[in-house]
């Protein structure tokens, strides 16, 4: 009788901990509805405000599926599966991959980059245009009216900066081609359009490949709808690769008290598939150079 006793309060206080455990996990688990989104902040003059405000952090993410053409050639991403599978609202009007003015060798080229994904970003080379807002890690807007430059800032990837200069320049005749090229942007009203050329070939503009040439001549139209959202519209023009100019885009959301991680692209990586490609088509044990 008396280990019957010993036994059924042993089993007592075990169920007695297990709901205390179990309680405390669905508490910590329970997250609170997002608040609705708030009026785009903006800066004294009414422009619309990219960064955060004094005293406040966040940083840019991609929304949605942030690809420049919905996939018809890759099952993984075509079924909403693998990489590219994004949740979050779809971006009006953007093209299938059989209605992007692909030239010949850019559909040859983009396919083969689809199935074989030994991107350039990875191996953290610095990416221009779109790519360089796909990062998981966020991007981050820094606006500095003084000086009429506006600085996005990609350091969770290969840490580097692009410029867009706010100051009415244009482009400089002579441009020698680089990884984010030579921009220049005004606002339409609360968009931001930046106006981007010299580009360099070293980088893709997208995950999924999207070729491009040194002829490159970018489009980009920012607008924050409001305090959590922004449109992200590009505007492709190169003759280099595409039968006619073409558009396309995403969207970013706001990640609110967010700032950058430590991240040393150069250490560890460990994004294999996307180093070395695909189990099927490369193998894995193969060296290469960062």
């Amino acid at each position: 009788m008396r280990y019957r006793f010993i036994a059924v309060l042993v089993g007592v206080t075990l169920l007695m901990s297990l709901l205390s455990t179990l309680s405390s996990l669905y508490a910590q688990n329970r997250r609170p509805p997002a608040a609705p989104a708030q009026p785009t902040p903006r800066w004294p003059d009414g422009t619309p405000r990219f960064s955060a405000a004094p005293g406040e952090k966040g940083l840019w993410h991609p929304n949605g599926r942030p690809i420049l053409a919905e996939p018809e050639t890759d099952p993984a991403i075509k079924d909403g599966q693998g990489r590219g599978a994004f949740s979050g609202p779809p971006f009006p009007g953007k093209p299938k991959e059989s209605e992007v003015p692909f030239q010949p060798w850019a559909k040859a080229l983009y396919e083969y980059r689809e199935a074989n994904l030994f991107e350039p970003h990875t191996r953290c080379k610095p990416s221009g245009g779109p790519r360089q807002f796909i990062t998981p890690g966020g991007v981050e807007f820094v606006d500095i009216p003084e000086t009429k430059t506006i600085y996005v800032f990609d350091e969770n990837g290969p840490q580097t900066f692009r410029v867009i200069y706010m100051d009415g320049r244009p482009h400089p005749k002579d441009l020698f081609p680089s990884f984010y090229g030579h921009s220049i942007g005004h606002w339409e009203g609360d968009t931001l359009v930046v106006d981007t050329v010299g580009f360099n070939e070293r980088f893709w503009m997208e995950r999924q490949g999207a070729p491009h040439t040194d002829k490159l001549h970018l489009i980009e139209r920012f607008t924050r709808t409001d305090s959590a959202n922004m449109k992200f519209e590009i505007t492709i023009d190169d003759p280099g690769a595409y039968t006619r100019p073409w558009t396309t885009g995403f969207f970013l959301r706001w990640g609110p008290n967010e700032e950058f991680a430590e991240y040393i692209c150069q250490d560890g990586n460990q994004a294999a598939t996307m180093m070395v490609g695909t189990e099927e088509s490369v193998d894995r044990s193969s060296r290469i150079a960062p």
